[in-house]
């Protein structure tokens, strides 16, 4: 991002990796360093136990690879993300347990008097956060608290020098007020346009002019043929204010911390032009849910929430969901 100052005639950089480590030596990080070193003096302690047993160039043959893949694990980066890291993560999914099953008390033993072998156990699914308030606050177990706001687009390039320089300022001068984890998200999802389409073909007859009812189901034809030629995507951006445990506040005191946070950002970012709304309990989980399970359909209003619970009025509005979803499947597959 680039800001114009007060003449036009220069140019302020943002850096985008204020986070990158520090070079301690060579240009090398300190986990770099590490690797490196350790594979130098493996090497050298082997050179030292082998050299009155194998030639010289017998152990080049095996130290030069040893050597060379230590030093692509250390330097070697693969999308942007260095290589040690990348190895790392692929023995723990190798590691890992593949059936995972919700036990938040741990997966109980075979019983005893079980003949066969029950082969391994499912290990328990550990999600990321551990439920949601009905002011949106997110628990995060052990990680603190989180709120979601969805944030508003700014078109800046459409913007004049000073006013771009104003938007830049603002939305500096919150990054500066930041005492805390602050993470911007950017996603893409899938539009569905049947909702609009069957609001358009119900209320086209009753439209006051056989005009308008030709134009509605006119544009209800577009958009069915938009769809089908096209997939549509939005784009959501998403501020996810972070509040870490703190062992001198109570729950309620780091909730109050957070919201009034996200009440101040939502002030500092209007300065920027960024209209901030913080979402409720319903709307943060449908958010989460878009975001674990982009291709299943929203969460049917009305539905129970995790840890809810469940009342006569939310059955008969889960059935009359599950009826509404049944009908649209059979209309078509009709189709």
């Amino acid at each position: 991002m680039t800001a114009t100052g007060d003449q036009g005639s220069g140019r302020v950089r943002i850096p985008a990796d204020v986070g990158r480590p520090a070079k301690l030596l060579a240009g090398l990080t300190a986990r770099q360093l590490a690797i490196v070193a350790v594979a130098g003096v493996a090497l050298w302690a082997a050179y030292l136990a082998t050299r009155h047993v194998v030639p010289l160039a017998g152990f080049a043959a095996v130290a030069v690879p040893v050597g060379g893949a230590a030093t692509l694990l250390a330097v070697g980066r693969v999308e942007g993300q260095p290589a040690d890291r990348l190895v790392a993560a692929a023995w723990r999914h190798l590691r890992a347990p593949r059936r995972l099953v919700p036990a938040p008390q741990g997966v109980p033993a075979a019983p005893a008097w079980v003949a066969t072998s029950p082969g391994p156990l499912p290990a328990p699914l550990r999600l990321p956060l551990a439920g949601v308030d009905t002011d949106g606050v997110v628990d995060l177990g052990t990680e603190g608290l989180a709120v979601i706001c969805r944030a508003s687009s700014v078109t800046f390039s459409l913007r004049t020098p000073t006013e771009q320089e104003a938007l830049v300022s603002g939305f500096a001068r919150w990054c500066n007020s930041l005492a805390e984890a602050a993470q911007v998200v950017v996603r893409a999802e899938a539009v569905d346009l049947t909702p609009m389409i069957d609001a358009l073909l119900d209320a086209a007859p009753g439209l006051p002019h056989p005009g308008l009812e030709q134009a509605a189901r006119e544009h209800a034809r577009f958009l069915t043929d938009l769809a089908a030629a096209r997939m549509l995507l939005r784009r959501e951006v998403l501020v996810v204010l972070g509040q870490p445990p703190s062992p001198n506040s109570t729950g309620d005191g780091a909730r109050e911390r957070l919201r009034r946070r996200a009440a101040e950002a939502v002030t500092a970012l209007a300065a920027a032009g960024v209209t901030l709304t913080i979402l409720d309990g319903p709307a943060v989980t449908g958010c989460l849910w878009r975001a674990v399970d982009p291709a299943s359909p929203p969460r049917p209003t009305g539905t129970a929430a995790p840890g809810e619970i469940v009342t006569a009025q939310t059955l008969t509005t889960e059935t009359a969901a599950a009826q509404a979803a049944a009908s649209h499947v059979e209309t078509e597959a009709g189709r």
